[in-house]
């Protein structure tokens, strides 16, 4: 019988963070499996400074802690407080120029306070998992799952867009 070594947790989650943030350009991912550290090399500094906010700098998964590193390109040291308010144009900033983004919008709700949802492309991603219960180890996700789960705790609505056809008409009913 075939030894079999399943991917731990953590190895998905830097799987998670590489397709969520793979196709942006201004985004390069690296693992560091040694010494557990997902680290984002930012080209744009509004973008990385908005990053190192929003991501947690530390993911526990048992007795095991990644950390993350968000590393802009000029340089400079960035301030890793949480923002104090998380609406649309900071999304449009984080995602500006990644494919998998759709657009992001802040509305007030019937209390009086405001809520922000960011849309995904609605397109099935893939990537490798060593998943046993499918036939190529692989799963199968939205952007916004793996989006809810990288961003685990920031106070915002994560959703796939709706799939229109050549006409824009949604085909969802």
């Amino acid at each position: 019988m075939a030894n079999m070594k399943l991917s731990p947790p953590w190895a998905i989650f830097y799987r998670e963070v590489q397709v969520l943030f793979g196709d942006d350009p201004e985004i390069h991912v690296v693992y560091d499996e040694e010494k557990e550290i997902i680290k984002l090399f930012v080209e744009n500094p509004e973008k990385a400074e908005l990053l190192a906010r929003l991501l947690p700098t530390k993911k526990t998964f048992g007795r095991v802690s990644v950390d993350l590193q968000v590393i802009p390109a000029d340089g400079k040291e960035l301030i890793t407080d949480d923002l104090e308010n998380v609406d649309a144009s900071v999304f449009e900033n984080v995602f500006k120029g990644n494919p998998a983004f759709a657009y992001a919008k802040t509305f007030p709700n019937l209390f009086g306070t405001l809520v922000t949802y960011v849309v995904f492309e609605p397109v099935v991603v893939q990537f490798y998992t060593d998943d046993i219960s499918d036939i190529d180890g692989k799963r199968s996700t939205l952007y916004e799952y793996l989006a809810k789960d990288i961003f685990d705790g920031v106070p915002v609505n994560f959703n796939t867009d709706m799939i229109r056809d050549s006409f824009g008409c949604c085909d969802c009913f």
